[in-house]
């Protein structure tokens, strides 16, 4: 059969430059070809149409096992891990995921490394190879990735809904895969798992149930023969796409209460109920509709009510668990303590003002106005990273028409009150699952979920005990949004003077500094504003620290029921706390910004504590800071890391021993206080002329510091803040154990952090050099060769412009102080392939590295926040990139091994190193006999240690001083 192209027009953007091709091959593989001539990143999405719900009874696990080792060898490539090694040496990552209903492979690379690239993934679905070896060490990989999602409540709270299903549903199966499922038990009844991975494979990886994107910057015709030659021998075997039996659920399932134990601190409330999936009508969009309605936080909203009663802090609506046959429309509210005691009201509620949308009807004014927003969101949609562009559409291609591709069912245009009236009639008590989570429940649960061991009980209810909780709920006045005075109305383009490729500076003041950059590159109607507020008080204790973080919050909470129609119509802010203060972020469409951020600056200054939403707050932030030793040791390890290294740091404990004493009026103390001396450092981009941005911050001025009663003050230039970072001495090893902080958590953590130095061009090439190209050895040594554990990355660090290199690694398997021998013995390795490299593997990599950096950015929050890091660490190198080049081309092979045997071999005269060891309970006896060893320095005081250490020199804290 030759190959098809078909001439069905895909609907796209607007803006969207690209060409777009569907071709057909000979075996029925669907491709869409993606042309953009502007591109320096090259990528590839493969979809196949088989996941988790075709796993055999009695091996759970085995498509997402599957997707684990089609990377390691193929007959045409044989030697393991090639895949990888040469996409990483290219400046590229690759990666998957298993889905119910499909599997996504998918990777990005450098232009001039894509063919092969493409031609070597092809392989993963021609002929693989599965060695018995690999099979092994991987199926120890799928348990470490199952070990690491055991305590987290995503994970649990997922599968025990799928739990309460029924058993003979495909819904109701657990999908990772652990040692157990694909080794213990396999082998006790005499099941080969390699074998039926094989088997697996050859059955349902069919060419008719795949679908490839691939987006390259070559010619349509170009790509279309790289794809025919490269994917023309995928076998075709015609095999059907699984399909389930409608719903999950049997009357058993539905009208429950389920009570379970979470592992974090708070209360959450999820009530869900089975409905037609909106798949099947995504041009009514009825699920879109509801949860626009039901998830709106505007006054008169099932939110605001619930927020002005203090019994919750969040809440989200929408369908989830997409699928042809079945899919689920939940609401997730996180409760309060006090919404905890009213859970029967707030289903009450809930009920109430799905009754309000029953009585109002289908509104043709709301689904027009929700429907313009989308239009304008998809046409003038930024570019993403490729690979986030493929995968995108690979997932839309298995469900939805060609024409839609790209759209997916983002552009709900058709109205039709029947589609959203059949759904919102689904959202009856008649079928609700109401699933409901509190530490408060421990001990009261009768039930255990088999896979994760979350403890549950079940409570049968009727639709008239639901009825009664309607009828005793609080007599609260819901009502539907307004009109959305937010939706932009002009998106008209601004006229860039110049073709500016850096930021300016275009106003200094002992009250702030502006950066500005507009938009020369995306062409879209946005914005981007920045505006950090340098407060010294803000910082200077835990207490300070604290009371900064609430009154953040706070100012978030009070803009809410204005402000999220800002949101709705993608105009997105934020305001959060930083080491020295707060900042405010603005980004979305330009038109209605200046409005929204005269907005934000008015509720600074005109700021009032109110005691009642002061304790919701508070109660907020101490479950959040309780729930930091719930992070994975991972990520324990890089907090203490930073802790260590960062000057003017607090701890979480110290801030968490404060917070019970504050009270309302300390707040508002301090806040004032807080305010008294500030500095404003704005950066304003895109869409947006100078003098408006100028205007901007004059405003700013005007309202803070220049009124009659002024609530702001310059600051003294001894105040400008300083980044400073603890300079660890050549020669030692320090290291500092912990125990984890969860006393259930298996999993032990190493972060080996080995600091390089200073911001300096040539330096910086050298460590970008070296951590390309020990980046992948790293990853397949010591996680596919040794499995350690699933997480195992060796990845760059900057804290404010000092540099260096950090291994992070998590696992059951080995004690840190063991993996820490682990990464030196790599090193050891290591040093003698990079003595072996051939002039020729260094120039690829210097041509892998430089092309990375020549890449463009994306779309404007991804150059902000590049160039913001200039502004915030005070580098202001803006033009870095080009500077790095420079150096990378310079650089000879004999450079970079100098640079290791300096910094990076094990036991170089000038290393500088740091290890932070956090002990999981597999491993509490090895921190219990932690002891200095004869090459090691302990670190028992972090505290006492960052006094004792000298400090780098800070690139900020001139500013207030600075002559322009």
């Amino acid at each position: 059969m030759a190959v098809g192209k078909d001439n069905t027009e895909i609907v796209k953007a607007r803006i969207d430059k690209r060409d777009y091709r569907r071709i057909v091959l000979g075996n029925s593989l669907q491709a869409l070809l993606i042309s953009d001539p502007d591109t320096d990143k090259c990528a590839a999405s493969m979809s196949v149409g088989v996941g988790y719900f075709s796993d055999p009874a009695g091996l759970e696990g085995l498509a997402h096992f599957l997707e684990h080792m089609l990377f390691y060898a193929s007959e045409k490539y044989p030697v393991e891990d090639s895949y990888s090694k040469y996409i990483t040496e290219h400046g590229g990552s690759t990666n998957a995921f298993t889905s119910s209903e499909n599997t996504n492979y998918f990777f990005d690379v450098n232009t001039d490394g894509f063919e092969e690239a493409l031609d070597r993934f092809a392989q993963f679905f021609t002929k693989p190879l599965m060695s018995a070896d690999a099979t092994m060490r991987e199926i120890k990989a799928i348990d470490s990735e199952n070990q690491k999602n055991l305590l987290s409540d995503g994970w649990r709270m997922n599968q025990l809904q799928k739990h309460l299903t029924a058993e003979d549903h495909p819904y109701h199966k657990f999908s990772t895969g652990n040692w157990d499922t694909l080794e213990v038990r396999p082998k006790a009844k005499g099941i080969d798992t390699r074998n039926e991975l094989i088997k697996f494979h050859e059955e349902n990886y069919s060419a008719n149930l795949m679908h490839l994107v691939v987006y390259t910057n070559e010619s349509l015709d170009k790509i279309q023969n790289l794809v025919e030659e490269k994917f023309r021998d995928i076998r075709n075997t015609n095999r059907d796409y699984f399909r389930t039996s409608g719903q999950p659920c049997k009357p058993d399932h539905l009208q429950i209460v389920v009570r379970t134990v979470p592992i974090k601190q708070g209360h959450k409330l999820r009530v869900v109920w089975p409905v037609t999936p909106e798949i099947l009508h995504y041009m009514e969009g009825p699920s879109r509709y509801l949860a626009h309605l039901i998830g709106h936080e505007g006054e008169g909203s099932l939110y605001y009510i619930l927020k002005k009663l203090g019994w919750a802090t969040s809440l989200s609506a929408g369908e989830s668990d997409l699928s042809l046959d079945f899919s689920f429309f939940k609401v997730v509210i996180d409760l309060t303590d006090a919404g905890h005691e009213h859970m029967q009201d707030i289903v009450g509620l809930l009920f109430k003002y799905i009754k309000l949308l029953q009585q109002s009807g289908v509104c043709k004014w709301i689904f027009e106005e929700l429907s313009a927003v989308c239009e304008t969101k998809f046409h003038y949609q930024d570019k993403i990273p490729p690979s986030d562009y493929v995968v995108n559409i690979a997932s839309n291609m298995q469900y939805y028409p060609p024409k839609d591709w790209l759209v997916g069912s983002s552009l709900p245009s058709k109205f039709s009150p029947s589609v959203i009236q059949m759904v919102l009639d689904q959202l009856s008590p008649n079928n609700v699952r109401i699933f409901w989570e509190s530490k408060n429940f421990q001990g009261h649960t009768d039930k255990v979920e088999p896979w994760y061991g979350t403890a549950y009980s079940i409570e049968k209810i009727t639709a008239s005990t639901i009825q009664g909780w309607v009828l005793s709920a609080p007599n609260e006045n819901v009502h539907l949004p307004a009109p959305n005075k937010f939706i932009p109305t002009d998106l008209s383009l601004k006229v860039a003077p110049e073709k500016v490729k850096f930021p300016v500076l275009l106003s200094r003041s002992s009250y702030s500094a502006l950066w500005y950059k507009p938009d020369t590159l995306f062409s879209t109607p946005k914005a981007y504003v920045k505006i950090n507020f340098n407060c010294p008080y803000a910082g200077n204790s835990p207490e300070a620290e604290i009371l900064t973080h609430i009154f953040t919050q706070l100012l978030m909470d009070y803009l809410n029921d204005n402000a999220y129609y800002a949101q709705v119509a993608g105009l997105y802010y934020s305001i959060s706390h930083t080491d020295a203060g707060f900042q405010v972020n603005l980004l979305g469409y330009n038109h209605k910004l200046r409005i929204l951020l005269e907005t934000i600056v008015e509720e600074i200054a005109t700021f009032r504590v109110k005691t009642d939403r002061f304790s919701v707050i508070k109660e907020t932030v101490t479950k959040e800071y309780q729930n930091f030793k719930y992070q994975q040791p991972y990520q324990q390890a890089m907090y203490y890391c930073s802790l260590i290294l960062q000057d003017q740091t607090w701890p979480w404990v110290e801030q968490l021993e404060v917070l019970p004493a504050l009270q309302a009026e300390d707040l508002a103390k301090f806040v004032p206080v807080m305010l008294s001396r500030t500095f404003l450092e704005c950066y304003v981009a895109g869409n947006i002329e100078s003098q408006e941005a100028e205007a901007m911050t004059v405003h700013i001025e005007d309202v803070l510091f220049k009124c009659s009663k002024p609530l702001c003050q310059p600051l003294f230039p001894s105040q400008h803040l300083t980044n400073r970072v603890a300079k660890l001495e050549s020669g030692i090893n320090y290291f500092y154990p912990s125990e984890c902080l969860n006393p259930n958590e298996e999993n032990s953590a190493l972060v080996h952090y080995i600091q390089v130095g200073r911001d300096d061009f040539k330096l910086n090439a050298k460590l970008q050099l070296f951590a390309l190209v020990a980046k992948q050895p790293t990853f397949h040594q010591l996680r596919s060769v040794e499995q350690l554990g699933y997480i195992t990355v060796l990845m760059q660090r900057n804290d404010c412009g000092v540099r260096g290199l950090q291994f992070i690694i998590q696992s059951t398997v080995k004690a840190p102080g063991s993996i820490q021998e682990r990464v030196e013995a790599f090193l050891k390795m290591f040093e003698t392939k990079l003595n072996e490299m051939t002039i020729e593997e260094f120039k690829s990599n210097v041509n892998a590295l430089i092309d990375m950096k020549l890449e463009k950015h994306k779309n404007l929050r991804e150059e902000s926040t590049f160039f913001w890091r200039e502004v915030n660490d005070g580098t202001l190198r803006f033009d870095r990139r080009d500077f790095e080049i420079e150096e990378l081309r310079k650089l000879t092979l004999e450079e970079l091994i100098d640079f290791f045997n300096e910094y990076v071999k094990v036991g170089a005269l000038r290393k500088r190193t740091l290890s932070v060891r956090v002990h999981g309970k597999l491993h509490s006896s090895e921190y219990k006999s932690e002891a200095s060893e004869p090459h090691l320095a302990r670190i028992d005081n972090i505290f006492a240690f960052r006094k004792s250490q000298s400090l780098y020199g800070s690139f900020k804290g001139l500013s207030g001083q600075m002559k322009f």
